[in-house]
């Protein structure tokens, strides 16, 4: 079976889906193809240069290069901007010259999808597309508001109704929680009936507990290095240091709880318009990012994961650490903390330190944290995601007939490309 994933953007150094689903599909026996434009993550970020400038290079991708990744092909092509948003030039082209069964994309509305649809009716393949967008980013969701306001209006033009005419051709929709799902239902036209709620995943090969002496000792040297001591309680924050992520708030009750005594630090990994506010907080250390494949060891040297405002990824990785997380309130995404971390009330920053001080002792943390580790490894694993979307691919493709028996015109290609 041959699967295409589109992406809007891909790089080596992070853990994104669109690095690790492909990986794991191809593990299974599909041959499986990642296209996507020569744009860096963030690209549309107001403060990219100044939180991502030293970590990502933006050259790092080339239109035209192919090459082999973690067992699939990675495709680049250029851009370009259409209404304000990115397009992918020749994308027509370079799907008919891979004919593939399935194409996945990882949005439900804009020119990916919209355009993976038009080239459907060529092309003949399976088409799936995604919802990442949770409630906490989506403003609209958050809000009462007249289906007359203007701002409603706005939505239903341009996201409800060409995301209703997408979501008639494709098979399945994939929202990653349960407000992902209602925020596609309810504003980017997807039909309930092709929603399905799939969680990411975890890369289990990269992040996992400490289980030797080694991984023991690389913690101490690290916790040394950082200038944790040994009885440090250790609270780390991954991610952008912006004001939506809001890490700050952590940094200031990790600061109060040092001026009460307690033995508590903070490690932020990552960089923003909040960096240096975070650094100057009592116990509180700022790190630079650093990629994938070294995050796990900054897990391991810390103790408590603590993710203050918006949903992050990096909550799974560090639960498959072992260590046990907290969230705010109304996160939606429960299934993220259940028998493995708590919750504090949205922005309350006597109530995080309340939260805080409940783990102080090391066998509640250790008791979270196998839990979590445990169920990371069961539920959430990149390898069981892709298998069960792999299931999803070959069940819509019983009843496709071969593409191989599909004329198919390649100047209409072009000329819709």
């Amino acid at each position: 079976m041959k699967v295409v994933l589109l992406a809007e953007v891909f790089s080596r150094k992070m853990g994104y889906l669109g690095n690790l689903l492909p990986k794991y599909l191809a593990r299974l026996g599909a041959e499986v193809h990642l296209i996507t434009p020569d744009l860096p993550p963030y690209h549309r970020l107001s403060e990219f240069q100044q939180t991502y400038g030293s970590f990502i290079d933006p050259t790092e991708l080339v239109a035209g290069t192919i090459e082999a990744c973690d067992g699939f092909t990675l495709h680049v092509l250029a851009h370009r901007k259409v209404l304000g948003y990115m397009r992918m030039v020749g994308l027509g082209r370079k799907l008919y010259s891979i004919r593939p069964d399935i194409v996945q994309t990882m949005t439900a509305i804009g020119w990916i999808p919209l355009d993976a649809a038009l080239f459907k009716i060529c092309l003949g393949y399976k088409l799936f597309t995604a919802n990442h967008f949770h409630a906490s980013v989506f403003p609209l969701a958050n809000k009462v508001s007249s289906p007359w306001s203007k701002e409603q209006l706005r939505c239903t033009v341009t996201r409800t109704i060409p995301g209703r005419l997408l979501s008639i051709p494709t098979e399945k929709c994939y929202a990653i929680t349960s407000d992902c799902a209602d925020v596609a239902s309810r504003f980017f036209g997807v039909q309930k009936s092709k929603i399905d709620v799939c969680p990411l995943g975890v890369d289990t090969e990269l992040f996992n507990p400490i289980s030797n002496e080694k991984d023991c000792q690389a913690r101490l040297k690290l916790r040394q290095h950082l200038g944790f001591p040994e009885s440090a309680i250790v609270c780390i924050y991954t991610g952008r240091f912006s004001e939506d992520k809001n890490p700050l708030l952590l940094a200031k009750a990790v600061a109060h709880l040092v001026e009460m005594g307690k033995p508590f630090r903070g490690l932020f990994v990552g960089n923003g318009v909040q960096a240096q506010e975070i650094q100057s907080c009592p116990g509180c250390v700022a790190h630079s990012f650093v990629p994938v494949h070294e995050l796990r060891k900054y897990f391991h040297a810390a103790d408590i994961g603590v993710w203050p405002t918006q949903e992050s990824t990096s909550m799974l990785d560090a639960a498959a650490c072992g260590l046990p997380i907290i969230a705010n309130h109304t996160m939606a995404a429960t299934e993220r903390l259940e028998g493995n971390g708590l919750t504090y009330i949205l922005n309350d920053r006597s109530n995080l330190v309340q939260v805080l001080l409940s783990l102080q002792e090391p066998q509640e943390r250790k008791r979270l944290g196998d839990h979590g580790a445990h169920k990371m490894a069961r539920d959430f694993s990149w390898e069981f995601v892709a298998r069960k979307r792999l299931q999803d691919y070959q069940a819509a493709c019983v009843s496709k007939r071969a593409l191989a028996e599909k004329a198919v015109s390649k100047d209409l290609i072009e000329r819709a490309d």
